[in-house]
């Protein structure tokens, strides 16, 4: 999350909603309450910290998609003059889009990291994704041994951070399956998004390769 606040605060200023400083500090504050109430690793959780961090990555999310609305502005209203800054600005959208839909996924992912961690298996939530390891119990021994079925092995940050960095990549799954309905939109969403910054970069170089 601070990654992701940190990429928004060193946007170029048109880039921005109102002063620099004002949405980095809203979601600052928005972020204090949960590592008060996690301050080394997420053990505790109610229905209130669920909803802030929650609200945290919607407001993360909806100012980065502002930012790419005037990021498109800048490259279609012929100021892409500064290529430079502007394609620096579009990998930082680009990796901050990454980092905010790997931790709603996450989050969501059945019933979220501490569920993940705490609960047993029976008493977990539906799952929203379908990674190798949850079907892989039948395979030669090696890989077997990593299997949720063998081992109890339950998703991680890193795991959804792949998830979210192939599908920002491809446009769409690789080996892990959304299965929600709301994970399907998630990663639609996340496509979409990946996929009007990689037109911006590619116009831009090939504009770029005319002059």
């Amino acid at each position: 999350m601070l990654a992701a606040i940190a990429l928004y605060a060193l946007l170029p200023n048109r880039l921005l909603i109102g002063p620099r400083y004002v949405v980095p500090t809203l979601e600052i504050l928005l972020f204090i309450p949960l590592v008060a109430a996690n301050p080394r690793r997420m053990t505790r959780q109610n229905r209130a910290l669920r909803r802030l961090v929650v609200a945290l990555l919607l407001f993360i999310a909806a100012s980065n998609a502002v930012a790419l609305v005037l990021l498109i502005h800048q490259f279609t209203s012929g100021r892409a003059s500064e290529g430079g800054t502007l394609l620096v600005a579009a990998a930082q959208v680009w990796l901050t889009n990454v980092l905010v839909f790997a931790l709603a996924y996450w989050e969501l992912d059945r019933g979220g990291p501490v569920s993940r961690t705490q609960l047993r298996r029976p008493r977990l939530p539906a799952a929203d994704f379908r990674f190798p390891q949850d079907e892989d119990q039948d395979a030669v021994n090696e890989v077997a041994q990593r299997s949720s079925a063998i081992s109890g092995w339950a998703p991680g940050f890193v795991d959804y951070l792949y998830v979210s960095v192939t599908n920002s990549s491809a446009f769409s799954p690789t080996d892990t399956m959304p299965l929600s309905p709301r994970a399907k939109l998630l990663m639609a969403t996340e496509s979409v998004s990946a996929l009007m910054v990689s037109i911006l970069v590619v116009s831009f170089g090939v504009g770029a390769l005319q002059k």
